[in-house]
């Protein structure tokens, strides 16, 4: 064994590849053929998009296991252990599970370097392929054709939304994006477009392969009743389905898109409506507008791009505070911090910007600057870290007041580290 602990595999792996993303599939392909030459031998369902993937991963994960189904559900990137990323049958992986596994990585790659995230998808479709699931659910972590996720054929494709980040790998329009994330399709396969104003790059690729493609608003709608709603699908209807548990207006639509992905599958995946319910109903995901109650309540969100802001903005103005709104914000420096914060700047009061370590954060006087230049009041002095910034809000909020934690998963997870509320305080 190479290393004892799953930090020491970690750390390693970082210092692995001379470059922290590397999109080709050679190399990890390579290795993966030679790990598991037979195969995944589950239902696969692969989850491309800008925003909402984390989402409807969960959703799909709750209500497969409400049926019955045994699952495999892998996610990118984690908010407070690495063990979040891989979940069997619902629960996280074990160190040891996950240890077994790299080093069986190790032995197969013979040299080849492997990048920090080839080598955490490795291990999750090895631990998923040995375990002989029913169905296994694969968030692409960053575009589509070239991720490491997509060395495994999807049974079904779901691209949830289409908006521009991550120019550097993936383009500057949507219709580039769009056809980079479209690279998860499969001929003959069915595809899923959730968002709003599909690019015409994820049609012309469906096409191309001949892969059906089920489109919101054209070939699946979802219609708000009282307290609940029905999704209405090509061919069958759901109703009287519970608000998905997770909050906001947005996950409707996510919810609407999972479940067009799991009819796109036919027969061969059977959910009946009461797995739906259940699932909807059972549902869990820390981090995307997850509020946590108190004489100053505090909302966590992962929101780091404008399409995701928007929504963060449109679930907050619902549901204003009767005080203040304390915004502790850590963003990376790739990301458009100055569109961000001007989306969210009506429901901010005061900022708190906080320092992000690593090669991709954005130091919190840099952060400072581009809020202050940008026009925005109330901007705090910077925090040498999430946790910090967060303590400084909480010290100036009173009764009535409301913190946002948001702009990355290193922030929000940074915060749930330092105050423990975590799943706890999930409702």
């Amino acid at each position: 064994m190479r290393f004892d602990t799953l930090n020491e595999w970690l750390h390693w792996q970082e210092t692995l590849h001379p470059r922290a993303i590397d999109l080709r599939l050679e190399r990890v392909g390579e290795v993966w053929g030679r790990l598991q030459p037979g195969g995944m031998g589950a239902t696969v369902i692969s989850v491309a998009g800008t925003n909402g993937k984390g989402s409807c991963v969960a959703m799909i994960e709750a209500i497969l296991q409400a049926a019955g189904h045994r699952t495999g559900c892998y996610t990118s990137p984690h908010l407070m252990r690495y063990n979040e990323r891989i979940r069997i049958e619902g629960r996280e992986v074990a160190d040891n599970a996950i240890i077994h596994t790299f080093q069986r990585i190790d032995e197969a790659r013979s040299g080849i370097p492997l990048t920090y995230f080839e080598f955490g998808t490795l291990a999750a479709l090895d631990l998923f392929a040995r375990r002989g699931l029913d169905v296994v659910i694969l968030e692409v972590g960053l575009g589509g054709r070239l991720d490491a996720v997509n060395i495994v054929d999807a049974d079904a494709a779901l691209i949830t939304s289409i908006d521009i980040d991550h120019t550097e790998w993936l383009g500057e329009t949507r219709e580039a994006v769009g056809r980079e994330k479209a690279g998860i399709l499969r001929a003959g396969r069915p595809a899923v477009y959730g968002g709003d104003e599909m690019p015409a790059s994820i049609a012309a690729r469906a096409r191309a392969i001949g892969a059906p493609l089920y489109v919101a608003g054209r070939d699946f709608r979802y219609v708000l009743e009282g307290k609940g709603w029905r999704w209405v699908g090509p061919k069958t209807a759901r109703t009287g389905l519970p608000r998905p548990h997770l909050r906001g207006e947005v996950q409707f639509a996510n919810a609407s898109a999972a479940l067009m992905a799991l009819e796109a599958l036919g027969e061969g995946l059977r959910v009946d409506d009461a797995a739906v319910r259940a699932g909807l109903a059972a549902v869990r995901l820390p981090g995307r507008f997850q509020v946590i109650p108190g004489d100053v309540s505090v909302v966590l969100d992962v929101a780091h791009n404008p399409h995701a802001a928007h929504a963060l903005a449109e679930n907050l103005a619902h549901g204003p505070a009767s005080g203040k709104t304390h915004a502790v914000i850590g963003m990376l420096a790739d990301k458009q911090v100055t569109e961000v914060a001007k989306i969210l700047s009506p429901q901010v009061d005061f900022w708190y910007p906080a320092t992000l370590e690593g090669a991709r954060g954005l130091s919190g006087e840099a952060l400072a600057s581009k809020l202050r230049d940008a026009g925005l009041a109330g901007v705090q002095p910077p925090s040498a870290s999430p946790a910090m910034a967060f303590s400084n809000a909480r010290a100036a909020a009173v009764k009535g007041d409301r913190i946002l934690v948001f702009g990355s998963f290193h922030t929000v997870g940074a915060v749930l580290e330092h105050t423990r509320c975590g799943l706890q305080g999930h409702r």
